[in-house]
């Protein structure tokens, strides 16, 4: 059980846990392990619930103190994507490109991750935090685009 995640090569998250001063726990390393291998973008509930199936010890206050300090370490990301949970993804893997924004259904909740125009959104959203950065004395760190809309299912079920 927990003695499998500790074996194999070490994933990207192992060197910034040492590069921060941080020890990779069992329960740390299986809830990276969770988001790592989940094609959804988990809540904190949903995350407990796939740690304990593997190590039962895990409390829910462990997730989200571990989702915390994930977060603050730059390892995940926190979103809203209006449905009242927060929802927690890598922020970056070998599985698909590091930088993506959303599509959000507010009829059925179904989230899009898209790659589409990322290069030229990021173009214009440089130009705009260099300029925002110089007016507000601001240094910013990230951004978040979030689309919000009818998925295809959604949009025509109403026609």
């Amino acid at each position: 059980m927990p003695g499998r995640w500790g074996r194999g090569p070490a994933k990207w998250w192992h060197g910034e846990f040492r590069g921060c001063g941080y020890r990779i726990t069992i329960p740390r390393q299986i809830i990276l392990q969770v988001l790592d291998e989940s094609k959804e973008h988990l809540s904190a509930e949903d995350i407990y619930l796939k740690v304990h199936n593997i190590y039962p010890a895990i409390g829910l206050t462990t997730v989200y103190r571990t989702l915390d300090l994930l977060i603050n370490m730059g390892l995940i990301f926190k979103f809203d994507f209006g449905d009242g949970r927060a929802r927690y993804e890598l922020s970056r893997g070998p599985k698909e490109p590091s930088h993506h924004h959303h599509l959000i259904c507010t009829n059925c909740g179904r989230i899009i991750d898209y790659t589409d125009f990322v290069d030229e959104e990021l173009e214009l959203l440089k130009k705009t935090e260099k300029k925002l950065s110089k007016k507000y004395s601001f240094e910013i760190k990230n951004h978040t685009i979030q689309f919000y809309g009818l998925c295809e299912k959604c949009s025509t079920s109403k026609e």
